[in-house]
């Protein structure tokens, strides 16, 4: 999960990597209010969860309170890759002599920590990885080695720090090291590192990005506001109340609600749709064994989504068992009432029960499965997820 420049900034200042003095704000007023404490030439930057910004026209400067009001009008109507802008980062501009890049990430085909750097910052390390890549510094470590200091001098050297300044960026990237391994980073960058024309090394800008696996060993970012996101992007409202429910969704651009039994089996639903030419609306995943109450709150998530236009269910019983699954189906259409057409197929464990269950609700209640169309293991998946983009495009 990635984190807001500012954000990666709180964390650089607790590792004593020097940076800007700046200030959040969501509002022009506050941006005027701001800039005329602060006095001096500013630079405004959008705070959005994706690169890019200044080839969007996200970083603007300005010389005064009034011109950063107006540079911030505009900015706050700017969408960077779709993603709304809606808080800038205030700084002041920097005399900027020099500029580099300094890394830290994993290197999964070696199983080790690299640190990486350059004498060449403020565009992309790719770029410059694929044009010069002699102009690129890598020194790789196993996972439970130090970075000691005469490698981060040495580092600092290569890259044409001044002499005078080797020991600060040394510094730099030491405790860079130390803060990508303290938070369970999976990619930390200063791009660029400015060496100021007063002689300073300052972090000019941030990139960090998260294992939100290992939130839970740190209590303190969920304190500053730093909770589970996405790599780009926040995360959708149906995203977020399935967080608070445990359940894993992720919301995609298709039209077909995706209702499965497991994650491996949501991943081959998820390829069947697309190869019978529609398009998944999102992924999800049940867990094992999955209470009929949790069925059912699946249900809700795709039900509500305005996207979808049709639901595929399937559901292989092998922990879990399809009685379950058919309980927590039938709830759902009690309390909640289904919107949208679905077809469902189940097979394995229980899976007849799970059958005559729906049977038998529908029996009762004819109006109840009105939209429902279920079958057991004589009907062939594929056959299901032609039905599923059948339903979705009649729907259209």
């Amino acid at each position: 999960m990635r984190l807001y420049e500012f954000e990666g900034k709180q964390l650089f200042r607790q590792f004593k990597i020097p940076i800007p003095e700046g200030v959040v704000v969501g509002s022009p007023k506050e941006v005027h209010d701001s800039v005329s404490k602060m006095g001096g030439p500013v630079a405004l930057k959008s705070q959005v969860l994706t690169g890019g910004r200044g080839k969007a026209g996200g970083i603007k400067l300005a010389d005064g309170p009034n011109e950063a009001r107006t540079v911030s009008e505009e900015l706050f109507k700017l969408k960077i890759k779709g993603f709304p802008v809606e808080r800038l980062l205030i700084e002041p501009k920097l005399d900027i002599k020099q500029e580099y890049y300094i890394g830290v990430t994993i290197d999964r085909a070696k199983y080790k920590l690299v640190v990486i750097a350059s004498g060449e910052g403020g565009v992309d390390i790719e770029e410059t990885a694929e044009k010069a890549p002699d102009k690129i510094v890598k020194k790789a470590f196993a996972i439970d080695d130090p970075l000691y200091t005469f490698d981060a001098l040495l580092i600092a050297k290569q890259i044409g720090i001044p002499q005078e300044l080797i020991k600060k960026g040394a510094a730099i990237i030491q405790n860079l090291f130390k803060m990508f391994r303290s938070y369970d980073a999976k990619l930390v960058e200063i791009n660029p590192l400015v060496l100021t024309g007063e002689g300073e090394l300052i972090a000019a800008d941030s990139r960090v990005s998260l294992d939100d696996d290992a939130l839970f060993r740190h209590p303190d970012l969920k304190e500053a506001g730093i909770e589970k996101r996405h790599e780009e992007g926040g995360l959708t409202p149906r995203e977020d109340q399935a967080t608070d429910w445990g359940i894993p969704y992720l919301d995609l651009e298709g039209d077909i609600g995706m209702f499965p039994g497991g994650a491996g089996f949501g991943i081959m639903g998820n390829d069947f749709i697309h190869h019978y030419g529609g398009v998944p609306a999102n992924f999800m995943d049940s867990g094992g064994g999955p209470s009929p109450e949790r069925i059912a709150k699946m249900l809700v998530l795709l039900d509500d989504n305005p996207n979808v236009k049709a639901i595929f269910g399937a559901r292989f019983g092998g922990i879990s068992r399809c009685d379950d699954f058919a309980k927590g189906v039938i709830m759902f259409l009690k309390d909640h009432g289904l919107s949208k057409p679905m077809v469902m197929r189940m097979t394995g464990n229980m899976w007849q029960e799970g059958v005559r269950m729906f049977e038998e609700c529908k029996k009762e209640d004819p109006s109840l499965m009105a939209k429902v169309e279920f079958h057991g293991i004589e009907t062939p998946i594929e056959e299901i997820s032609k039905r599923a983009v059948e339903l979705a495009k009649e729907a259209q």
